[in-house]
């Protein structure tokens, strides 16, 4: 009896142990092999079932319509490139080539978009797809689209303001609109230096992470959405949201990128300031009273409507995949890793999809653009993607500590 009661404790233990490391991550690949084919299903589907006008050019799925049908969008749209991307993540971990064959494919469909000079978000649309492409087979052709794709962007940079312009609409409201969402674009520049040698990516992109760590922020680190300039003097004209609930609001996915996105920049720096910044950003989310006990954001942290405010899953993927790679870097390492691996449970646990459901995709209860009523409460590619990033960088975690 005493010998049966250990050999239940060991086993309890070794569960724990596997649901909490490695086995987390197997078992939500593996969901995800599972999921993905059924999302190439009901991508045949909708191209199939539409009419010709709708679906033409159409290339990867962005969300779920508010009838529950799967949303397909256009190679310029900034989400173009996450399907794709997750694609990589797939056959990165996996070794399949079945999806090193429908990443290239989804890939391809969103190529022309190296030359679109009209938007910031390049590296959103090209890095996921292109970079991890290139990252993973070394193959000349998706390094040709990758450094194009960086071309094309910095010609939004203007030497004055020293940052790249976000927006183009809307020239009566701003006259120079720079966002915290374009700090995940600097990681095709940076990676562009890297592969061609040309320093002038990295200067663009240092300048612009400098400009917004002085002034996107507030003096509790939470950030702005929007900084508007003035392109004569390179002055700030004003500081507000866009997709926020307020202009001194913290929106949740606004704070998400600044902790990704200087997380990122010290990878390719080692400025301690950015390391600095995302170790103050990351306080400031994980201490703040409005984020719930499960760590998964209400998609604004000043939303007066909390604890019935929709939460932003998207949010908490790109915290937590932020919070693995900076515990490579920061002191603060098991504090971080901890944080991310309960955001990983609880996701894993609650929020996940059932497989032949929700066109395919992986995760539940993100949240869009909530002031424009527009993806709440939904599936997006993008929290898939940087949850199945946050997956495969827990993995490395874990496997460089065993080895040592």
């Amino acid at each position: 009896m005493k010998k049966n009661k250990i050999a239940f404790i060991v086993l309890c233990l070794f569960c724990t142990a596997c649901k909490s490391g490695k086995g987390i991550v197997e078992e939500n690949i593996k969901f995800a092999d599972k999921q993905f084919d059924y999302a190439f299903t009901c991508i045949d589907k909708t191209l199939a079932s539409e009419n010709e006008s709708r679906t033409k050019n159409l290339t990867n799925p962005r969300s779920i319509e508010k009838d529950g049908s799967l949303r397909m969008v256009k190679s310029t749209d900034w989400c173009s490139g996450f399907f794709p991307g997750s694609l990589w993540y797939m056959y990165e971990y996996t070794g399949n080539k079945k999806w090193e064959s429908k990443a290239a494919a989804c890939s391809w469909l969103i190529e022309q978009e190296k030359w679109n000079a009209g938007t910031h978000d390049m590296g959103f649309k090209m890095y996921p797809s292109f970079g991890n492409a290139y990252r993973l087979t070394q193959d000349e052709k998706y390094k040709l689209v990758l450094l194009q794709s960086a071309k094309t962007l910095i010609t939004r940079f203007n030497p004055k303001v020293g940052a790249i312009r976000s927006w183009d609409h809307n020239p009566g409201k701003w006259q120079y609109p720079v966002i915290i969402d374009n700090m995940l674009n600097l990681e095709l520049l940076f990676r562009a230096t890297q592969i061609s040698g040309d320093s002038i990516y990295y200067r663009i992109a240092v300048s612009h992470a400098n400009k917004t760590l002085n002034n996107h922020f507030r003096f509790d680190y939470s950030s702005y959405h929007v900084v508007n300039y003035d392109t004569i003097t390179g002055s700030v004209i004003s500081k507000e949201t866009h997709q926020g609930k307020a202009d001194e609001s913290a929106w949740a996915r606004g704070q998400a990128w600044g902790l990704y996105g200087f997380t990122m920049a010290y990878r390719f720096t080692k400025d301690p300031a950015y390391l600095s910044q995302a170790e103050h950003i990351a306080h400031f989310i994980f201490t703040h009273p409005n984020l719930p006990t499960d760590l998964i954001p209400y998609w604004d942290f000043n939303d007066p409507a909390i604890p019935q405010s929709p939460r932003d899953v998207s949010a908490a993927c790109v915290i937590a995949s932020g919070l693995y790679e900076l515990a490579g870097y920061s002191p603060k390492a098991k504090t971080y890793k901890k944080l991310a691996d309960k955001i990983m449970s609880h996701l894993s646990k609650y929020y996940k999809a059932k497989v032949g459901t929700y066109q395919g995709f992986l995760l539940l209860h993100s949240t869009g653009n909530y002031p424009g009523n527009d993806e709440i409460d939904v599936p997006i590619s993008y929290a898939d993607y940087y949850y199945l990033e946050a997956l495969l960088r827990k993995d490395k975690v874990e496997k460089t500590r065993k080895a040592l």
